[in-house]
C-alpha cells in the first residue's frame, strides 16, 4: 500500500516549508493531500479544507501552522486516525503536544521533510525550474 500524508497548512508559496514538504513527499513516493481551507490546488494536487475531507484512509500528518491553529484542529486530526503526527519547528506549543498525548497522538517534534532524507535547504529552490512533475508522481 502506498504511504500517505496529509501536509496541514500545505502553501503555494514554494518558499514556504508547507510548500516544500508537499513536494518533498510526493519526491519521496508519498500520496500526497495538501490540507488548506483557502486554496484549490497546490502543486497540481487538490487541496483539502481539512483533513476529515479525506476520503481515504491517512497514515501521517504533517503540521505546518502556527501552535493556535494546530490546537483548533488537532481533534480532527486525532479523530481521523493518523498513525503519525510530525509537529514542525514553528507548529510547537507545549500546550498543543499536551493535547495530542491526551487525544491518543505521539507527536513527532522533527522537521518531517528531513525525516524522509531530504534538506529542505539544499534540496528545494525556490524558483520555478525546480517544479517536479506531480502528474508523474501520481
Amino acid at each position: 500500500m502506498e504511504k500517505s500524508v496529509a501536509v496541514i497548512g500545505a502553501s503555494n508559496d514554494r518558499a514556504k516549508y508547507g510548500n516544500k514538504a508537499v513536494r518533498a513527499y510526493l519526491r519521496s513516493g508519498f500520496k500526497v493531500y495538501p490540507v488548506n481551507p483557502k486554496e484549490e490546488t497546490i502543486e497540481g494536487l487538490k487541496s483539502y479544507r481539512s483533513i476529515l475531507d479525506i476520503q481515504t484512509e491517512v497514515e501521517r500528518a504533517s503540521l505546518y501552522v502556527p501552535p493556535k491553529v494546530g490546537l483548533k484542529i488537532i481533534e480532527e486530526i486525532a479523530r481521523k486516525g493518523v498513525k503519525e503526527l510530525y509537529v514542525n519547528p514553528g507548529a510547537e506549543s507545549d500546550e498543543l503536544v499536551n493535547k495530542a498525548r491526551k487525544l491518543g497522538l505521539n507527536p513527532i517534534l522533527t522537521c518531517s521533510i528531513l525525516a524522509v532524507g531530504l534538506d529542505p535547504m539544499k534540496d528545494f529552490k525556490t524558483n520555478n525550474s525546480t517544479r517536479i512533475d506531480t502528474d508523474a508522481a501520481n
